[in-house]
């Protein structure tokens, strides 16, 4: 299989993809768009189809290429919000750590996997480059592999390898992976990033997720030393404070000296810095999100967003006005890894407001992402309100401590509906 044959005719992926196939694919910069644009536009020829995708980045899949498909995914981020909102993205609710269970046994299992991976090294082996992550776990499972060999796809130290006997099919590339920049970080966002910057010392280990907020708390760790990383992504900047010599990972409890992620996703400095790179390595989700190595690493702080919290500490990050924009994602799991962590901080970051209105509530407008059983500590520009350990009336105390002044009241008068023991 070639990009095209001797007649100039697109490679036909009906001779490898059945109707009513579960077709998974790389999830933001892992995706390989030539062969998913190739799917998407061979779609109406092969018949109805099933996906699982993730996070988009510059993704061929869009509302205009999504008929004739029956999409899935964990969250939804980006381009996914206006499929969901269109009713042609359903959304699986479920922890990150379960993802690679989901598509190797049970109604999600991949009967096709497309995967982007690097040119060869001199043994003939291709790096997934990008992302190792939860996809890679079907690889194992799937009846058909089919690979986009992509020059420009770093070689990757610690993503799984794959051979030529690996796939059933491949074409050869040449073109950027796409995309996923940094947020626009606003004045509001870069002093809820001053306040999670402070709770972080010396050493600790990093977790965080993909958007402007995290981005912002790491822009605001330059002054620290030694600290490691071990998260579920690996974006520009964090590769930035790499190459200054901010992260270290020299008082890593695992991997020490060395960034472990299960995903890059960002923009070219970040894919050439990566290429080959002993300070950075990638391991699929069964690592990344592993309870025990989370809860062995030294310090974690985990640092996750969310769309509100109420005045108890449950968390909402997957809806906003109705809207499915986000996911349940691996923030428990993060939160759980440093709860249990030495020294370990279980973080969950938002700016008070938006557009006028507060985002800590006293009853959540969408589902209980995190429950407040989980041990918290809510960071918003006005302060931090470390849940852990506290009855519901402490919590309730606290929250209203770090909601916007001008909120405040409306705040108070609900919470006096909230009965101690509720």
């Amino acid at each position: 299989m070639t990009p095209a044959d001797s007649t100039g005719a697109e490679p036909d992926l009906a001779r490898y993809i059945r109707p009513h196939d579960m077709v998974v694919w790389g999830q933001a910069s892992a995706e390989p768009r030539t062969l998913t644009g190739l799917l998407l536009a061979q779609r109406a020829r092969i018949g109805r189809l099933r996906c699982f995708v993730g996070i988009p980045a510059e993704s061929a899949l869009t509302l205009e290429t999504s008929d004739g498909l029956d999409i899935h995914s964990y969250c939804g981020s980006g381009t996914n919000a206006a499929l969901h909102a269109a009713g042609r993205l359903d959304v699986v609710p479920v922890h990150y750590s379960a993802l690679p269970r989901l598509l190797t046994d049970g109604p999600l299992r991949a009967d096709v996997v497309l995967v982007q991976v690097s040119p060869p090294d001199g043994t003939g082996r291709h790096s997934l480059g990008l992302a190792d992550d939860y996809f890679s776990a079907a690889l194992d499972t799937a009846r058909v592999v089919i690979a986009e060999i992509n020059d420009q796809v770093p070689f990757t130290p610690g993503a799984r390898t794959l051979g030529t006997g690996d796939w059933t099919a491949a074409i050869r590339t040449s073109r950027t992976p796409g995309r996923l920049p940094a947020g626009r970080v606003t004045e509001q966002t870069r002093a809820v990033a001053r306040r999670v910057a402070g709770l972080i010392q010396d050493g600790a280990t990093l977790q965080f997720g993909i958007g402007a907020l995290p981005e912002a708390v790491l822009g605001e760790l330059g002054d620290r030393r030694d600290l490691g990383i071990h998260s579920g992504i690996l974006n520009d900047t964090a590769m930035r404070l790499i190459e200054e010599g901010t992260v270290t990972g020299a008082r890593k409890s695992a991997d020490r000296g060395i960034a472990v992620a299960g995903l890059l996703s960002g923009t070219e400095p970040l894919f050439r810095a990566a290429h080959r790179n002993p300070r950075v390595r990638l391991h699929a989700t069964a690592y990344t999100h592993d309870p025990e190595v989370l809860a062995a690493s030294h310090q974690l702080a985990a640092v996750n967003s969310a769309i509100e919290v109420d005045l108890t500490g449950q968390v909402n990050a997957e809806t906003a006005g109705g809207r499915y924009v986000g996911a349940v994602g691996g923030a428990v799991d993060f939160l759980r890894g440093a709860a249990r962590s030495p020294g370990g901080l279980p973080i969950v970051a938002l700016p008070s407001t938006a557009r006028g209105r507060s985002r800590i509530v006293a009853r959540l407008d969408g589902p209980v992402s995190t429950p407040r059983s989980e041990p918290l500590i809510v960071v918003t520009e006005h302060g931090v309100a470390d849940l852990r350990g506290l009855s519901v009336a402490a919590r309730v105390e606290r929250m209203l401590a770090i909601a916007d002044p001008a909120h405040r009241p409306g705040l108070e008068a609900a919470a006096e509906a909230i009965p101690a023991a509720a």
